[in-house]
């Protein structure tokens, strides 16, 4: 059976997690199994940006952590109006967070027996889970150049890409 996505509340905080430190034994500091993240590419079109009359910004309101699952949503979200309205030649779209930061999961037993087999479990490690980017208050998420004729759809494609964002989210203008 396959499960779905865990809730926000378990991974909203900014707080930085528990880590496994070992000077000792060093491997043991490395994680394992982390998959890569689901962007595969952070650069979108064939402007140059020199071309660019307005880049519009998607900033973050607050501290919030990102789902490498989300940023993908808000890239193809932001992309399509622009690709099929204008074409690649007349914007560039650009991805400026990494998910660098590994969720982890524990998943814990339940049924009959369940209090003995994780009693004991506190701090636990966990398996992998996904990736994420941890973006502090008013940082760039992703940015598009276009030019001065196209001002009113790179604004919309920015608001579009900000709906899959969690938390609020913004779009900042400047003229280049």
């Amino acid at each position: 059976m396959i499960m779905g996505k865990r809730p926000a509340y378990t991974y909203r905080d900014h707080d930085r997690p528990w880590t496994r430190t070992a000077s000792t034994k060093t491997d043991k500091a490395y994680v394992k199994g982390i998959r890569d993240p689901i962007i595969r590419s952070f650069e979108i079109g064939k402007m140059d940006k020199k071309d660019a009359d307005i880049r519009f910004d998607l900033v973050v309101d607050s501290d919030v952590q990102i789902r490498d699952e989300a940023l993908e949503s808000a890239r193809i979200n932001a992309n399509k109006p622009l690709e099929s309205e204008i074409g690649l030649e007349s914007y560039f779209l650009q991805i400026r967070t990494y998910p660098h930061q590994c969720l982890r999961k524990h998943s814990l037993a339940s049924g009959a027996g369940a209090d003995r087999v994780s009693e004991g479990m506190r701090k636990s490690f966990g398996r992998p889970s996904g990736r994420a980017v941890r973006a502090n208050k008013n940082q760039r998420i992703m940015s598009v150049w276009v030019k001065d004729e196209n001002k009113a759809l790179g604004r919309k494609s920015m608001k579009r890409a900000g709906s899959k964002i969690p938390g609020g989210t913004s779009v900042k203008m400047e003229r280049l």
